[in-house]
């Protein structure tokens, strides 16, 4: 898959996730087989370029290429301004928000909220794609509720406004997360123009990526919240679309490993105050489904420092090492862990 001048090694890309996809995260993701990243998005505020959660989120340091930023917001100028601000930071692509259905952001007519007026968003995505030299991308919902699918309205602004690739979730603002991301809507989009489109929504396994991919005709697929906890399912994914065949499950030795190494990095790109809030969520995502994990993340949830949280962490694999463990993961991507009490040696 080609955006731009940027051949990505696959078609597996990371969904941008408030809270979720910083620099840490999307380099991990990378290392395990995705094969680009968005972060998180960045307001188009420009009273707020000076905060140190904006000036981290436009941290790029180390970033393996391409490096896509997503930006929010509902007033051209002030989304071209913001593109011209990320792309001096080295953001390579631009991605522009119009699929959060947070309530927050679609208060102030940003996020999905604007697909309920085409000529604004025509004139904003003029306005991005005018601004900067990069590559734009656009990420959307399939419309603003049941009754107001416009998703093919939309994508077709947006080839005639210059993005270069459209990423598509299937649900309504109105929808929210509830429910069943549907298809038929992004098979409609595919079919009627010609940038690379991505399918996004409840893509939990290697068997939904190749079904979604099958049935819309999409040239890749987005994965969001199946990524959370489990990196390793963009090789999972990429060996299943190759082969046929299934990758074995991590070890829990491996998934030992990744933790450390994913908890490292966020104590250094945070700092150890932040760092070990921000990592509670991922410790227990990584953890959901195995041996003991509900009270662990319990007792882990009221620790006070980095030194108590990675002790705790090691204690917790340290007792799993005692068991033979099984992870098998449901068709909604949820692991399930069965485990067997090894004989003493």
């Amino acid at each position: 898959m080609k955006i731009g001048p940027y051949q990505l090694r696959n078609n597996l890309v990371v969904a941008p996730m408030a809270g979720v996809t910083d620099r840490p995260f999307r380099q991990l993701c990378k290392r395990m087989g995705a094969g680009m990243a968005v972060s998180e998005m960045v307001t188009s505020n420009s009273l707020l370029y000076g905060s140190a959660k904006t000036l981290r989120r436009a941290n790029h340091d180390g970033e393996v290429e391409p490096i896509a930023v997503q930006i929010a917001g509902a007033v051209p100028e002030m989304l071209a301004e913001a593109a011209r601000f990320n792309v001096d930071q080295g953001a390579q692509i631009i991605d522009i928000n119009m699929g959060c259905p947070a309530k927050k952001v679609c208060n102030v007519m940003a996020g999905s909220a604007l697909l309920q007026d085409e000529a604004l968003v025509a004139r904003i995505l003029e306005a991005v794609v005018g601004a900067v030299s990069v590559p734009v991308t656009l990420k959307i919902r399939t419309g603003w509720n049941k009754d107001n699918r416009n998703a093919l309205n939309v994508a077709r602004i947006a080839e005639l406004s210059g993005i270069q690739s459209l990423a598509i979730h299937g649900r309504t603002r109105a929808c929210g997360y509830s429910g069943d991301a549907e298809y038929d809507t992004i098979a409609a989009v595919k079919a009627h123009i010609a940038i690379p489109v991505l399918a996004n929504g409840d893509i939990t396994t290697p068997e939904k990526a190749k079904y979604v991919l099958d049935y819309t005709g999409a040239d890749g697929v987005m994965i969001g919240r199946a990524a959370m906890g489990r990196p390793w399912i963009f090789r999972e994914i990429a060996h299943y679309l190759q082969t046929g065949s299934h990758l074995p499950p991590p070890e829990v030795a491996e998934i030992h490993r990744v933790l450390i190494g994913h908890l490292h990095d966020l104590y250094a790109f945070y700092g150890e105050y932040t760092g070990l809030r921000m990592a509670r969520k991922h410790i227990s995502w990584y953890t959901k489904g195995l041996t003991g994990s509900a009270s662990f993340r319990h007792a882990m949830n009221q620790l006070p420092t980095v030194a108590e949280q990675l002790a705790a962490v090691e204690d917790f694999f340290a007792e799993l090492g005692t068991h033979s463990i099984h992870l098998t993961y449901h068709s909604d991507g949820q692991a399930e862990g069965h485990s067997e009490e090894l004989a003493a040696a």
